[in-house]
C-alpha cells in the first residue's frame, strides 16, 4: 500500500460538480492499493500517517501530529500511484489492484484510518473522476510504502 501524504491548509474533493469533501488545516492523502496488500498494511499505515509529527508546534519545529492539532483528514483512493514507467511513455497499471479487490481495502483503510484519528474523515469515491483541490502547506509532501518499513 502506497501513500502521498500531504500536509494541506484547506482541501476539497469534487465529484460531477458537488464537494464531496472539504477540511481546514490537516492531511489529504492519496491511497494507492496493490493486491498482496491486507489489515496489517493497512493498520500500520494509518498508526503511521495519524502520528506523523509534520505540524509545526508553538517553536515553529515540526514536532506535532494530526491527533495533536486536532486536524482533519481527506483520503482519496489513487491507482496511478502504482504506475510503472519502466517501458515507452504510456504507464502501466498493471500492479494496482483491481476494484473487487481495491474497493473492501480501501473501505477498511477509511474506517482504520477514523478510529486511529478517533473522528470522521472525507473521502472522495472509489473510480470517479474526481477534482482535488489543495493548498499544500510548506509543501510538505511525504511518500509511504507500507512494503517498505525502514
Amino acid at each position: 500500500m502506497r501513500a502521498v501524504i500531504q500536509r494541506v491548509s484547506e482541501a476539497s474533493v469534487t465529484i460531477e460538480g458537488v464537494k464531496n469533501a472539504e477540511i481546514g488545516k490537516g492531511l489529504l492523502v492519496l491511497i494507492g492499493i496493490e493486491d498482496e496488500d491486507n489489515s496489517q498494511d493497512i493498520a500500520w499505515l494509518c498508526k503511521k500517517i495519524v502520528n506523523m509529527r509534520i505540524f509545526n508546534d508553538a517553536n515553529d519545529v515540526m514536532n506535532d501530529s494530526l491527533l495533536d492539532v486536532n486536524g482533519d483528514a481527506i483520503v482519496v483512493s489513487q491507482f496511478t500511484l502504482y504506475a510503472s514507467t519502466k517501458k515507452g511513455n504510456r504507464p502501466s497499471y498493471i500492479k494496482a489492484a483491481k476494484p473487487d479487490v481495491a474497493i473492501p481495502l480501501y473501505e477498511e483503510f477509511v474506517s482504520a484510518f477514523e478510529k486511529e484519528l478517533g473522528k470522521k474523515i472525507g473521502t472522495g469515491k472509489f473510480g470517479a473522476d474526481m477534482k482535488v483541490s489543495l493548498l499544500n502547506d510548506g509543501p510538505v509532501t511525504i511518500i509511504i510504502d507500507s512494503k517498505n518499513k525502514s
